[in-house]
C-alpha cells in the first residue's frame, strides 16, 4: 500500500470514527494483519483483495 492510500485510510477511519480494530473486523482479519497491510509489508494478491475492500468500506480511492 501505498504511503498516500495508508494516510488516507488512517484519515477516514479517524473522520468516521471508526477504530482500526473494528475495520480489521469488517475485513475478516486480525489487526496486526490490517496493519501489516497498511505498512505495506503484506502485498500479495489477498492483500491487494483487501485494499479494495477497504478502500470499497471507507469509499476512497485505492490509486
Amino acid at each position: 500500500m501505498s504511503d498516500d492510500l495508508s494516510i488516507r485510510v488512517r484519515n477516514e477511519l479517524y473522520k468516521k470514527k471508526m477504530k482500526h480494530g473494528e475495520l480489521a473486523k469488517l475485513l475478516g482479519i486480525s489487526g496486526p494483519y490490517l496493519s501489516d497491510i497498511l505498512s505495506g509489508k503484506r502485498t500479495g494478491p489477498k492483500a491487494q483483495e483487501h485494499i479494495k475492500r477497504i478502500c470499497a468500506i471507507l469509499n476512497i480511492r485505492g490509486d
